[in-house]
């Protein structure tokens, strides 16, 4: 490729960024030992830098600063994309880049303990955008079916839909694991040794290196040495974490291609006494499925420690346990639990866990708590996305009650907010004004209805989702490509 081409037009970067990914995809896919050399131009590429700031300024993010005081609006009015972009592609042409530390945001999480991000600078967010839209091809060609989290082309409904499917077929025990602090805590060294299995090109090699090496600016103000892990909130940091892991989801598919290439070699196996079992891993929280005994799923505790310990990781005491189906899991906020239906037989059933209701609805109630000053279609602006998105994540289950108790919930939520708005207008005045046919409404803007969803019971799609960068999935309406580019290359 040319590195010292001008900048394209912004309509055409991204078909030609989509081509480059089809191709190292392909040369990935078809040389299982391969090794690139020459991909340090590739990030440099205009077209790369572009759809990497496309990326970025699309974000929700973008309008966080880092450290050096900037967001996207500001490159956009006061440096200029162009400019911005050329003087970060000739800083990394000519070996100056540097990353800045990262600013530390600590997050509550359930329990009382805090989440740690580290919110980076805009440059440094498009060069590791740049980064991913180079690696990403690549390592997908390596990565295991059994993983989901942040990938393209596959959500968290697969990986919920993958543990009904083997839970409905007599895989009843179930180890419920999470990685403690994973992102923290991460190997550094065993990481870029991942990373270099496929990865030949040292200025590369160094831009990952550095980003992992930047360091932290805590909070109280003081600077941290990263010496382990990748902060976690980075572009970059869930392909990593990714490739790092991807030695325990390769640990299990050679355990399950072992127990035999098809599902009668698998029985005979059960029928000696021996368990079947099979990995279904989200980022860093995973279940593994067993067919067999509570004390055969007990053993893997043992088995998953020892893959995890040349990472540097470690698993979560107080969350990693055996249950049977039976009981039920909460995995990525569904409850996965085994009932007697109404024909006596015993189904498999998901729902929406008890916390991630809990959540919802003290986010309905923290809107519906403030905000007398405004409009009920302000408040319904601010309350519609909430519960639209919350309601599309678990349609794909056995909601249909749940959702009728959030509808209920955020009815009189909305209405106990109105009465505070007009404390001496009575029912009559309410009805006529705001709620029309009971429901709340203000002009053209109504309140979502969580009860009028729709649930489509989601799929288990099988073993092999197919990745945006295979041949033949491309020629579709160009509004449609951007569209889907923008969402299957990590948005």
């Amino acid at each position: 490729m040319n590195s010292a081409a001008s900048w394209p037009e912004p309509e055409t970067v991204q078909e030609r960024v989509l081509g480059i990914q089809r191709k190292l995809h392909k040369w990935a896919s078809d040389d299982r030992e391969r090794r690139f050399s020459d991909l340090h131009n590739l990030v440099c590429d205009p077209a790369t830098l572009l759809v990497a700031w496309q990326r970025v300024r699309a974000n929700r993010g973008s309008r966080s600063a880092g450290v050096d005081g900037q967001n996207a609006y500001y490159v956009e009015q006061v440096l200029g994309v162009e400019r911005f972009l050329g003087e970060l592609r000739e800083e990394l042409r000519s070996g100056s880049f540097r990353p800045a530390p990262v600013k530390e945001r600590q997050i509550p999480k359930r329990g009382g303990k805090r989440r740690r991000l580290g919110i980076a600078t805009v440059r440094d967010r498009v060069v590791q955008a740049a980064l991913k839209l180079v690696l990403e091809p690549i390592f997908e060609a390596d990565f295991q079916p059994c993983s989901y989290g942040f990938r393209p082309g596959r959500r968290a409904q697969d990986a919920v839909a993958e543990v009904r499917h083997f839970a409905g077929r007599s895989y009843e025990w179930i180890v419920e694991a999470d990685i403690e602090a994973c992102f923290d805590r991460l190997d550094q060294a065993a990481l870029l040794g991942g990373v270099r299995e496929r990865v030949s090109d040292r200025r590369v090699l160094a831009l990952v290196k550095a980003f992992l090496k930047a360091g932290i600016l805590a909070e109280h103000g003081g600077f941290e040495a990263t010496v382990t892990g990748t902060p976690q909130g980075g572009i970059l940091s869930p392909l990593l974490a990714n490739i790092a892991l991807a030695a325990l989801d390769e640990h299990f598919a050679r355990a399950w291609e072992a127990m035999g290439p098809s599902e009668w070699e698998r029985r005979k196996r059960r029928r000696r006494g021996e368990a079947t079992y099979r990995l279904v891993r989200y980022a860093d929280d995973f279940v593994v499925l067993v067919y067999g005994r509570r004390g055969q799923a007990e053993a893997l505790v043992a088995e998953i420690r020892a893959v995890l310990a040349p990472l540097g990781l470690t698993l979560s005491g107080e969350k990693t346990r055996v249950v049977h189906i039976d009981e039920g899991i909460a995995f990525l906020g569904w409850r996965i639990q085994r009932h007697r239906g109404r024909n006596g037989r015993r189904y498999v059933y998901t729902y929406p866990a008890k916390q991630s209701l809990q959540a919802v609805t003290a986010k309905v109630k923290a809107i519906t708590r403030a905000g007398h000053n405004e409009t009920l279609g302000q408040l319904l602006y601010r309350l519609n996305p909430v519960l639209r998105g919350w309601c599309s994540y678990f349609r794909g289950g056995v909601s249909g009650r749940t959702f009728s108790y959030l509808r209920a919930y955020t009815w009189r939520r909305v209405v106990c907010w109105l009465h505070r708005k007009h404390p001496k207008a009575n029912w009559g005045w309410l009805l006529r004004r705001y709620l029309l046919r009971w429901w709340p409404t203000d002009g053209e803007t109504v309140l979502f209805d969580p009860g009028a969803v729709q649930i489509v019971y989601y799929r288990y799609r099988g073993a092999k989702i197919a990745t945006p960068w295979e041949q033949g999935r491309l020629h579709r309406d160009p509004a449609q490509q951007l569209e889907r580019l923008q969402t299957l290359i990590g948005r």
